[in-house]
């Protein structure tokens, strides 16, 4: 029988598209229902996994450290593979960006500052985690945290976008993220990794939603602003994401 890959957070935006990659490739793919089985370090969550059997795990849920702790110690434990989604929130804008994988992690809001405690927590379980830090997904259609429907409902509300010219986004089209990251789950890479297609090309805000209203064919009006100043961009040794201005036409 095929061993799964077990990838957390299905219910949500990124997960499912990630599972879909690996299906496309012939593996099978497996969720994790948390009303049905605990999802922190106790045993009953520890015996499910031993009954998956997983043949590697990506855990993009967003969920208790605790949870986190078992699925690392698990995939080190019976040396699987294991990649965890975080996110360009743990950079803080002061100190300001380019953020390179061994800057310290300086977030201030909670969100920041859990992801940022459950890589560290991967980290002691599992040295030979791959940590992936991605910024804003883009999506033509994807519901959740997706750059586009949150445009399109920002527009639709205000009849403007707001956005602001000191501003250089971390962000990524969700297709191109979720390739890299079933590729980083079989590819023998560990430790952390940044996923960021804006990266080199450096578009500030306003420039990156005029370009996705042209490649979306939106009518979106954009006003440029000042009130937010930060370089967000996640810097990496090795690219593994096209260009952003290559994926707007801009190229």
């Amino acid at each position: 029988m095929t061993r799964p890959w077990l990838v957390t957070g299905l219910t949500g935006t990124l997960a499912p598209h990630v599972a879909h990659a690996l299906q496309a490739q012939g593996h099978t793919v497996t969720g994790w229902d948390r009303h049905t089985t605990p999802a922190d370090d106790s045993p009953a969550a520890h015996a499910h996994l031993q009954a998956l059997n997983p043949q590697g795990i990506l855990h993009l849920a967003l969920g208790s450290e605790a949870w986190a702790h078992a699925l690392a110690t698990h995939a080190h434990t019976h040396d699987l593979p294991f990649v965890f989604t975080s996110t360009a929130m743990v950079f803080h804008h002061h100190p300001d960006g380019p953020h390179h994988p061994t800057h310290p992690t300086t977030a201030q809001d909670d969100y920041g500052h859990h992801k940022a405690r459950t890589e560290q927590t991967i980290r002691t379980a599992n040295p030979r985690a791959v940590i992936a830090r991605i910024g804003w997904q883009i999506h033509p259609t994807a519901t959740g945290n997706n750059m586009t429907q949150q445009l399109q409902a920002q527009h639709d509300q205000n009849g403007v976008i707001r956005a602001s010219r000191h501003w250089t986004p971390a962000t990524s089209f969700m297709t191109d993220t979720t390739h890299a990251l079933a590729t980083l789950a079989q590819d023998g890479t560990t430790g952390t990794v940044h996923l960021d297609s804006n990266a080199h090309d450096a578009l500030t805000f306003p420039e990156l939603v005029r370009g996705l209203a042209r490649h979306l064919n939106r009518d979106w009006v954009v006003e440029e602003t000042d009130d937010y100043t930060h370089d967000q961009r996640l810097m990496d040794d090795t690219t593994r994401l096209p260009g952003l201005r290559e994926r707007l036409g801009l190229a």
